[in-house]
């Protein structure tokens, strides 16, 4: 089956580079789905999960990522995303907190400006515990 290389870069390092088979992200219209050969584009990340198959693999494997966006030129795709964490990476309890502190603050009147940023602070905490939930994860990073 045709690969196509692969390079996720979060904010802080570069989460993982190597082929693969297919990939999809979340898009702000919907999941994407990328294979080897598609066609040169720039697709806009959000807060979700992106699915990879692994060159030499079936197995799918799951990761939360952040915002961001995706390049695909010339069979090579770059992920460029705020974060990209593994579900076995992810701390649980953190994450729970994260949540509750974000439920808490929009229960709060709020700038617009706020609601935005606490809007997406919780969608964050839930993206990593959905993810965590599942553990599908093995070999990237």
């Amino acid at each position: 089956m045709d690969t196509f290389g692969l390079k996720i870069i979060a904010s802080d390092k570069v989460f993982y580079e190597g082929r693969c088979r297919k990939l999809i992200i979340p898009a702000p219209d919907g999941e994407k789905g990328i294979l080897a050969n598609h066609e040169n584009m720039v697709i806009a990340i959000v807060v979700g999960t992106a699915r990879v198959q692994l060159a030499g693999e079936d197995e799918w494997k799951d990761l939360a990522v952040g915002s961001g966006f995706a390049e695909i030129v010339n069979n090579r795709v770059t992920l460029l995303v705020d974060t990209a964490e593994r579900p076995e990476d992810i701390d649980v309890r953190r994450a729970r907190e994260q949540q509750e502190r974000a439920e808490e603050q929009m229960r709060q009147k709020q700038s617009i400006q706020e609601y935005y940023h606490t809007q997406a602070s919780l969608a964050r905490a839930m993206n990593r515990l959905r993810v965590a939930q599942d553990k599908k994860w093995n070999g990237l990073g």
